[in-house]
């Protein structure tokens, strides 16, 4: 005998194609409570867990980087870990946005949204160089001073190298353009390069 319940959680129609984590079910759980739009809810949840995993690659990248071969001596070094970061990032959210947020689009071949996130993600990226090219070093000599105290906290007697503003200017100007990009990434991918789900 089955029983339905109101609250049951959106039931489960991922194709055999799509990826099962440990998520899914909180995340159908949660976003079950958002009524008509309960699905669209648990692709963003998803989405948002896939931005994350790739903010972790980023910024992972980017101070690996700024640590070995690409000190930021000037903005462009900045920029150049940026996009470097971002595009390794980028490559991980297309396998995980494909196989596990929209794992029902294949109206499209592989190559052709493969393409299609391509070009929503170079956008972002183009947007992301600009500003930490821009942002980096201004925002690390304003910001560093304010963050001195609170990282003596956790480094007692720590005395900041000569790059050490650079550094924590890119660190956060890159935390800035992740949370635009995120929302224009997943907007843009939603309504054109996934547009085919429902």
């Amino acid at each position: 005998m089955t029983t339905t319940n109101a609250a049951t959680p959106i039931s489960d129609d991922t194709p055999k194609t799509g990826l099962r984590t440990p998520l899914d079910a909180p995340i159908r759980a949660i976003a079950s409570r958002f009524g008509d739009r309960a699905k669209e809810m648990e692709r963003f949840l998803r989405f948002a867990i896939v931005g994350i995993t790739g903010a972790v690659i980023d910024f992972g990248l980017v101070y690996m980087l700024q640590w070995t071969i690409l000190p930021p001596t000037r903005g462009a070094e900045a920029g150049i870990a940026a996009v470097i970061a971002s595009t390794v990032a980028v490559v991980s959210n297309f396998f995980w946005t494909r196989y596990w947020v929209y794992p029902e689009s294949r109206s499209r071949t592989f190559r052709r949204q493969l393409g299609m996130f391509i070009i929503v993600s170079a956008i972002g990226l183009t947007f992301r160089f600009i500003w930490v090219t821009l942002a980096a070093i201004p925002l690390g000599q304003i910001l560093l001073p304010v963050a001195l105290p609170f990282i003596e906290i956790l480094r007692p007697g720590y005395v900041p190298g000569p790059l050490a503003a650079n550094k924590f200017g890119t660190l956060i100007a890159q935390m800035g353009a992740m949370v635009i990009v995120m929302f224009w990434n997943f907007f843009a991918n939603r309504y054109w390069t996934y547009n085919d789900v429902k």
